[in-house]
């Protein structure tokens, strides 16, 4: 099969800046998604090929990954998309990444492992920011105890001017993003416990240093359950979001607010990744890793990604960042840093 990589949902905020950014490192893509016209102007306007199909029929999503040996799928909600699209790539024999933090999809990936690996393709869900960040710190925190016992991650979304003045009149986040956030939010409070995914009576609040000192975070279920479970086996693992700036619910129809954040917004601040473990003498480690904020990191990180398994290197099976390329990659992020505290 050709190494070609086919980006679906590209005609998306993300999914423009990724095909973009696929384009100015060279890599040899498509772009897909279910709109013809949208589908093809973006092609016309890159240079590249048109693929149109939908997800939710079986023949021509199959003819549509026809081709392709990866395929990047950054059309959300995920909830929707990546169950048929990490199928039909098991069956085609074509490696799956997307740029998911939705909880649900990574479960699916986890479950469609043994397939996956009988096939000799990748599933890579979480290809972006924040799981290649917290994965990353994650497995590099866990490399510091003898024997890792709890691990607790936060995740600062923004660090930087005063976001009510920087994104006036805009969002920092994008329309997918906000669809996305309903579906985190309404699983509750899960944690992993003995290495079993369990749900606590309520939602819980821990200080985390993100590197300025401890701040309050809310524990969030996020895709971190499965994917730093996979990548350093803790089996305890809580998830938390500094609650500085609470996750956005978006009121009225979303198809009224902006795109996404401006390219000028996008260069604003930081995001950090706090890692917290705990070993079994009681031991306490703590590193953090600062990026650039989620798009612009996004951007970068799911085409390193795609062009390391369109180059051969990947694991077969469901792999999350750390388990397929180490706690490193996340240095290899444009200026993308980890410190220990």
């Amino acid at each position: 099969m050709n190494a070609r990589l086919l980006i679906y949902g590209a005609t998306g905020y993300t999914g423009k800046l990724i095909a973009h950014r696929a384009r100015e490192v060279g890599l040899d893509f498509a772009v897909g998604g279910r709109n013809a016209d949208r589908v093809t102007a973006l092609a016309d306007e890159l240079g590249v090929p048109a693929v149109v199909f939908p997800v939710d029929d079986e023949h021509a999503l199959g003819t549509g990954l026809e081709g392709f040996s990866v395929a990047l799928n950054v059309a959300g909600p995920f909830s929707a998309t990546a169950g048929p699209m990490m199928r039909a790539c098991v069956r085609a024999g074509a490696h799956y990444l997307d740029s998911t933090a939705e909880y649900a999809v990574f479960a699916l990936a986890e479950s469609l492992g043994d397939a996956a690996a009988a096939a000799g393709v990748m599933l890579l869900p979480g290809a972006g920011w924040d799981v290649v960040p917290s994965d990353c710190v994650a497995a590099h925190a866990a490399r510091r105890v003898d024997r890792p016992r709890t691990l607790r991650i936060g995740l600062k979304l923004y660090r930087g001017p005063d976001p009510d003045e920087a994104f006036a009149g805009g969002s920092m986040f994008s329309r997918g993003s906000l669809a996305s956030n309903g579906s985190i939010v309404d699983l509750g409070a899960l944690v992993r416990a003995d290495g079993r995914i369990t749900a606590l009576p309520g939602p819980t609040s821990v200080d985390l240093d993100y590197g300025d000192g401890p701040e309050s975070s809310v524990l969030l279920p996020m895709g971190d359950l499965i994917t730093s479970w996979r990548s350093t086996s803790v089996p305890n693992i809580e998830v938390y979001f500094e609650n500085a700036r609470a996750l956005p619910s978006p009121d009225g129809d979303l198809a009224d607010l902006p795109d996404g954040p401006t390219e000028a917004q996008r260069a604003l601040g930081r995001s950090r990744v706090a890692a917290e473990v705990v070993g079994d003498d009681g031991g306490v480690v703590r590193s953090y890793v600062d990026t650039p904020t989620g798009y612009g990191f996004t951007r970068l990180s799911t085409v390193e990604i795609a062009r390391r398994v369109l180059a051969g290197d990947f694991a077969p099976g469901f792999q999350s960042p750390a388990s397929a390329y180490g706690p490193e990659l996340v240095a290899t992020i444009a200026d993308s840093h980890v410190v220990d505290l």
